[in-house]
């Protein structure tokens, strides 16, 4: 019983949801409003889970030893920083408390050097990419020129057909390809959402 519940439950609001879709009513709107309700309040219930998992094995990294016993220090002490400061919402909205401090001084230049990292990986990706072995990939580095060439502050009347090009590239084979990629996405989404509904993907209950 304890494995057959909760795919009854997933397989009945499934179906509710899907059913929803094609009633319009104003019963039905309620339902899916609630049900997005719903899922926020379990998303806020799911956030101490995450806590206690994260820190549960940050405190294991540390009692291990080793070369990640430094960085698991420094991630519980931060998260216990945090917390202290942040038990006041004031101290939150007050420009110099600590908790505006470690926002400012810490956490934002921390995520402007993964943007950073991000933006190298990116242009090595790109250089990759753009190698000229075959002919799609000659097709590739041509069309990037191409557009890349509009920020460039070309003369006229060059300026003017190399805008009409890029717009034609965005608007035909790049909407094709990318409208090929989102109705894959959506087939895909479909066929893994009716496994979970049937019972045939059960991830969801620790098991493969």
């Amino acid at each position: 019983m304890s494995k057959q519940l909760p795919i009854l439950i997933v397989f009945v609001a499934g179906i509710i949801m899907i059913a929803q879709y094609f009633i319009p009513h104003a019963a039905s709107e309620f339902v899916f409003t609630y049900a997005n309700d719903f899922v926020i309040v379990i998303g806020i219930m799911a956030l101490p889970l995450g806590i206690y998992s994260l820190m549960n094995q940050t405190v294991k990294r540390a009692g291990r030893g080793g070369g990640e016993a430094f960085y698991s220090f420094v991630t519980i002490a931060g998260f216990a920083i945090m917390i202290v400061a942040g038990l006041r919402r004031e101290w939150f909205t007050t420009p110099g408390t600590l908790l505006q401090n470690f926002f400012n001084y810490i956490v934002i230049p921390c995520q402007a050097t993964l943007f950073s990292m991000l933006a190298f990986y990116i242009a090595s990706a790109a250089y990759r990419a753009f190698r000229v072995r075959t002919v799609l990939a000659s097709i590739l580095l041509i069309t990037a020129f191409v557009v890349m060439l509009r920020i460039v502050p070309l003369p006229d009347p060059l300026a003017s057909w190399n805008n009409e090009l890029v717009r034609w590239i965005l608007a035909v084979p790049n909407m094709a390809a990318k409208r090929a990629i989102i109705i894959g996405v959506g087939l895909g989404a479909i066929a893994y959402s009716m496994k979970i509904i049937l019972g045939i993907e059960r991830g969801y209950m620790g098991r493969g």
